[in-house]
């Protein structure tokens, strides 16, 4: 079976244009059903932040609203619960790539305050861009991909064909007009061949062993794309 890696956001804030500080973290779907899809097939997970702190769920990721009721909600955060690894997270700094054969970012809004601008990160996914194994990516994690811009503004991701929460989500989602930046522009400066699928639908792309989903609804089938590529 193998080890599967997951970086998590440690930040519990998205600091926006205006300064304020929306509450935010991981997207509860988004850890979950890949941490139970890996998991139930036998592989083992890590989770790893930057500094090893305890990772905060996105209280609103948890309402029954995004849900499909109650109690789906509850059994999410039940599920968060019996995850003894979210208490105890290795610190991302000391990752060493080579006891890991993939490596998965769920989204949420904290990527975008802390994950784009860490160099651990940066270096990790680079790495494992270069080394082949699976690296999946899902909805807002893919602002990690942004501090892989080194100073000439180039990055290993550009030219790849990817996905991310698109700019017609974050409007919907009533975030956009407080945004300091939106992630889909981001990626398109960075160099990326961006992949804009329906808004809220699952929306995968794979690019040799770039594996990225659009959503939180993409989070679980982006999960079974990567146990195909695994086996």
């Amino acid at each position: 079976m193998s080890n599967i890696l997951f970086v998590v956001s440690g930040s519990d804030h998205w600091t926006l244009k205006d300064g304020t500080k929306h509450p935010t973290g991981y997207w509860a779907e988004e850890l979950v059903v890949p941490f139970r899809t890996f998991t139930d097939s036998g592989h083992e997970v890590s989770i790893a932040t930057p500094g090893g702190v305890q990772p905060t769920v996105d209280a609103g990721s948890l309402a029954a609203e995004v849900n499909g009721g109650q109690e789906r909600a509850d059994e999410l955060e039940a599920e968060i619960g019996r995850i003894a690894q979210l208490a105890q997270p290795l610190r991302l700094e000391d990752v060493d790539l080579d006891a890991y054969d993939a490596v998965f970012y769920p989204g949420g809004h904290g990527p975008m305050e802390d994950l784009s601008s860490d160099e651990a990160s940066a270096h990790l996914l680079t790495s494992t861009l270069a080394s082949g194994k699976p690296l999946g990516i899902v909805c807002h994690a893919p602002a990690a991909l942004l501090a892989t811009e080194d100073t000439e503004g180039g990055s290993p991701f550009a030219g790849y064909r990817l996905t991310s929460f698109t700019n017609t989500e974050e409007e919907q989602a009533g975030l956009a007009d407080g945004a300091p930046w939106l992630l889909q522009d981001r990626l398109v400066a960075l160099g990326a061949d961006f992949q804009e699928g329906e808004a809220w639908a699952p929306h995968l792309v794979t690019d040799r062993n770039l594996y990225t989903g659009q959503n939180p609804a993409s989070s679980g089938p982006l999960a079974q794309e990567m146990l195909a590529a695994l086996r």
